[in-house]
């Protein structure tokens, strides 16, 4: 059943990839230009790793729904409402990628508001861990190393390019 959801919730994620890649085209169209196409390429990467690796530790483990799973459930839908919140908020703008417009819009509502990166801090982050827990991951928590590294850096990057664009 853990394998299911989390199948379940990786077809939503790629859905959300259907969405990214869609926007990236129209963006393109409209003089956009990518940003940290390497650092993109780890950030995907080890994201869909760390779904592999927990869902091969469920396996492995055969692990069943305890308190902790159905804890990482929660934090799975509830970030995943972000995520959903946050493609509304930003629509055609939004990408698993860096673009950047000529006249590039700076959203500041929704959970703008509240923080510049919704995306990473309550989407993301609590996404993966989400998954880690859902599954009983043990051995596939490491790999959220590599993660902060290429999260932190994507994070500088965006960062620099809003500067760069007040």
């Amino acid at each position: 059943m853990v394998v299911t959801l989390l199948a379940a919730f990786f077809l939503i994620r790629l859905y959300t990839l259907y969405i990214s890649i869609n926007n990236a085209k129209a963006l393109i169209v409209e003089g956009a230009k990518e940003y940290g196409q390497a650092n993109s390429k780890g950030l995907a990467a080890t994201h869909i790793l760390i779904y592999v690796g927990a869902a091969i530790e469920a396996l492995i483990y055969h692990t069943t729904l305890s308190f902790m799973n159905i804890f990482g459930l929660i934090l799975l839908i509830l970030s995943y409402l972000v995520l959903f919140h946050v493609i509304r908020t930003l629509g055609r703008i939004w990408t698993l990628k860096i673009f950047i417009l000529p006249h590039h819009p700076i959203v500041k509502s929704g959970l703008y508001k509240i923080t510049k990166h919704p995306n990473y801090f309550l989407n993301i982050v609590p996404e993966l861990i989400g998954v880690l827990l859902l599954t009983g991951a043990k051995v596939s928590w490491l790999l959220l190393l590599p993660y902060a590294f290429f999260l932190f850096k994507r994070i500088k990057q965006e960062e620099k390019l809003m500067e760069s664009m007040i």
